[in-house]
């Protein structure tokens, strides 16, 4: 039956979720050159009018379709989520299962007497959501050189061959690579949007190449304000992100939005105290970062471990993520623009690790807890493997993917150098965010 409760929660962590895209479109664009903000968010925008119509046609079935049968694959059933406006007309008959939820992710997939909590077509918005920050994080890593047609046709095809099959292998249910065969934890993304998002950033970048003036130039936040602005409406929308990830109205999804405001606020604290050791002087793009660095690694352990460990792991990833970009991009030589990679990637590779250690054992939704309860080694093994098999799969595809779109655009995905000297704003979209500063007003 439905449950009235549950059906609520989970339209509001849809829209939450679905905030979070135009929410890092401003803390995108803060981070960014003057001359690059436009391109920096138009590309946020473009990924959701592409993942909304791509996710509805495919996306969807591609990740939770079919019978669960396949390990890294959905199915073709729900082409066009034909299926959910089915089930809109059987439900009006009477037909029992109508609404049955289809997503194998979080306390539904492991609870049968939940598995008609709420209509199913509210998961196919909650799961698109999560599609569309996933791919607005990669753009972040090629910001200011990027063709922008060769954006949108990577991120077109990437949430099909990439981002779906990976959600299934995680969120699939019975048969899942990842989730039922590794037996990975995974609550609410890290792998599926964190660590994918991250790691695609960073191999775009390389093959791009480093912008002009790395490592001579200052590449300082435009607007400090926007990153504000930005972070908080991530914040903000991580509540549906982690809380809703439950998929029921429950007090697991309470805990998850306990543990995830207490990460992120640890993950502030962390920051600014590592950047006053570090330089001296707290900033508030730091402390922006740092809150996210928190968000992050609390994702795949929101529902799973305690709130002190929530703490502990926000503690543990801001040195960790500020290393990440502040020593670690410098010395390897890869231009990640905004640090997606150093973010995302890192801080979800940080926390699939520490829900191993962490996982409560009544709560995890396999036979194994954390290390630190059990002293069994099975769930931080099958948490590495996870994280492993992820990088290895996103990686492959990624290059392969990657080289197809090159092709597509004459041999290179960069922009003329003169655009880039230029500023993409006004070369590529014909518009400036400061119209009075360039004389265009």
């Amino acid at each position: 039956m439905i449950d009235t409760g549950s059906t609520g929660f989970m339209l509001v962590c849809a829209m939450l979720v679905l905030l979070m895209t135009p929410g890092l479109a401003f803390f995108y664009g803060g981070l960014s050159r003057r001359k690059n903000v436009v391109n920096t968010m138009v590309m946020v925008f473009g990924v959701l009018g592409i993942v909304g119509v791509v996710w509805f046609v495919c996306g969807w079935s591609f990740a939770y379709g079919g019978d669960g049968s396949l390990p890294f694959f959905g199915g073709f059933d729900q082409i066009g989520c034909l299926s959910a406006v089915n089930d809109m007309v059987a439900e009006a008959e009477g037909t029992p299962d109508a609404f049955a939820v289809l997503s194998g992710q979080g306390a539904l997939a492991n609870d049968p007497e939940l598995a008609a909590g709420y209509p199913a077509i509210i998961d196919i918005v909650f799961q698109m959501a999560f599609a569309m920050i996933t791919c607005a994080i990669i753009t972040g890593a090629v910001a200011g050189r990027m063709k922008f047609g060769a954006v949108c046709a990577f991120v077109a095809v990437w949430v099909v061959v990439v981002y779906a099959p990976l959600a299934h292998m995680v969120w699939g249910g019975d048969g899942s690579l990842i989730g039922d065969m590794i037996g990975a934890l995974d609550f609410a993304g890290g792998d599926v949007v964190h660590i994918s998002s991250g790691l695609t950033g960073l191999i775009l970048c390389l093959m791009l190449g480093r912008r002009k003036g790395f490592a001579v130039l200052s590449y300082r936040p435009h607007n400090v304000p926007f990153v504000a602005l930005g972070a908080a409406l991530l914040w903000f929308g991580w509540f549906g992100f982690n809380a809703g990830s439950e998929f029921a109205a429950d007090g697991v999804a309470g805990l998850a939005l306990l543990n995830t405001v207490a990460a992120s606020a640890a993950g502030v604290l962390s920051w600014m105290l590592t950047e006053r050791i570090t330089v001296g002087k707290c900033t508030l793009v730091g402390a922006a970062t740092g809150l996210v660095a928190g968000l992050v690694v609390i994702t795949p352990a929101a529902g799973f471990v305690e709130p002190w460990a929530a703490i502990v792991m926000g503690l543990i990833v801001s040195p960790i993520v500020y290393w990440a970009i502040s020593q670690a991009k410098r010395r390897l030589g890869y231009d990640d623009a905004l640090d997606a990679f150093g973010c995302h990637c890192v801080g979800g590779i940080v926390g699939g690790i520490l829900t191993g250690l962490f996982c409560v054992p009544g709560l995890s939704w396999t036979e194994h807890g954390g290390l630190l309860y059990t002293g069994d080694w099975s769930l931080l093994g099958a948490q590495v493997l996870g994280i492993l098999v992820t990088i290895a799969f996103v990686a492959i595809a990624d290059v392969v993917l990657g080289l197809i779109i090159k092709a597509c655009f004459a041999g290179s995905l960069r922009v003329s150098a003169e655009d880039e000297a230029a500023g993409l704003d006004v070369a590529v979209h014909g518009e400036s965010a400061y119209p009075a500063y360039l004389g265009l007003d």
